[in-house]
């Protein structure tokens, strides 16, 4: 089924944030926690997030990775839309589409990404872009996943290594390599995922080598290294392609796990942790589990001048891309 989706006016979009502010957030102990519904709160965290930034810029965009499910009420493609949620981003972001699900390198078993694309089909029909990262560097991997990709009708990136620290030497040339401008995700045909700066040594050299590219959306973090934030001159310099075609930027932010590297950090939560942090991630050092829908939580992400969703659209992104959104699948585990 084709969804209809309506541009909010700012009017209705402030009116939504009213209802939201007042009534998603809370302190993590009015509902018991196996009364919870994981999913549904991180549904109300994405919308909250749109709802804010929106209200402020109304092209940004949001993009949620993973946690495909959230787009129906079963987490079945089959399934009922999930229209709050569906009009509340711009695109999604699925990794390990065709290659990586159960190792770098290594071909997606069949099932799965068949139970992918169904999630991925939905979303594409209901105008929501679908952005690929693939894990492979194998040339003919890389060439599959790029063209299966573009039949499919999803833009996409495969990446050498999972630390997302380089820009690949093959392709020598983006994907579908063209000098349009960019004013949309729909207009995409290609993007550069490139979070991890640990092997440039400068934040010139780093902005000098993505300003030498053609992608049309680079997908960054707010902060090269050490707490460096960029700068909105730095995002704007990064919004030419070198071609001259206009293209988006695009800030990397976790919302599922806190990170121990980021300004907001406090090293007594090592030995005291507030109580909406859960355990770290045994396969990401220094990545905490937390409480996602707990109002201090979100304090931190999004709604006030201090927030990191408000650094980031003060420096001029053009939209965020939201990771560990899937935190839903630890606590109904746990």
């Amino acid at each position: 089924m084709q969804l209809y989706k309506k541009k909010s006016t700012l009017f209705a979009m402030l009116l939504i944030a009213a209802i939201l502010f007042n009534g998603c957030k809370d302190n993590g102990t009015d509902v018991n926690d196996e009364n919870r519904n994981y999913r549904q709160d991180m549904r109300d965290f994405v919308e909250g997030i749109s709802v804010y930034a929106k209200s402020l810029d109304n092209d940004f965009l949001i993009i949620p990775q993973n946690g495909h499910q959230l787009i129906t009420d079963s987490g079945e493609a089959s399934g009922e839309l999930v229209l709050g949620y569906l009009n509340a981003i711009d695109g999604v972001g699925r990794e390990d589409l065709f290659y990586g699900y159960n190792g770098d390198y290594e071909p997606t078993p069949l099932k799965d990404t068949q139970e992918m694309i169904g999630f991925m089909d939905v979303a594409e029909q209901n105008d929501v872009q679908v952005l690929v990262t693939d894990y492979c560097r194998d040339t003919s991997f890389v060439d599959s996943s790029y063209q299966r990709c573009f039949e499919k009708g999803y833009i996409s990136f495969a990446a050498e290594h999972r630390d997302l620290n380089n820009i690949p030497d093959y392709p020598g040339d983006p994907f579908n390599e063209n000098s349009d401008d960019i004013r949309s995700l729909a207009d995409a045909k290609n993007f550069l995922y490139l979070i991890n700066c640990a092997l440039f040594s400068t934040k010139e050299g780093f902005l000098d080598a993505l300003q030498n590219t053609n992608y049309d959306i680079i997908l960054i973090d707010l902060f090269f290294k050490d707490g460096v934030q960029l700068s909105a001159e730095n995002i704007l310099s990064l919004k030419t392609k070198l071609n001259g075609g206009k293209r988006l930027i695009i800030a990397y932010m976790s919302i599922g796990e806190a990170e121990d590297y980021r300004y907001y950090w406090k090293e007594e939560w090592r030995s005291n942790p507030p109580s909406w942090m859960e355990e770290e991630n045994p396969h990401w050092e220094g990545n905490f589990k937390v409480r996602y829908w707990d109002e201090t939580w979100q304090d931190i992400i999004f709604g006030n001048d201090e927030s990191y969703l408000k650094k980031i659209i003060d420096s001029g992104f053009d939209g965020v891309y939201l990771d560990i959104i899937d935190a839903f699948e630890y606590f109904e585990e746990d």
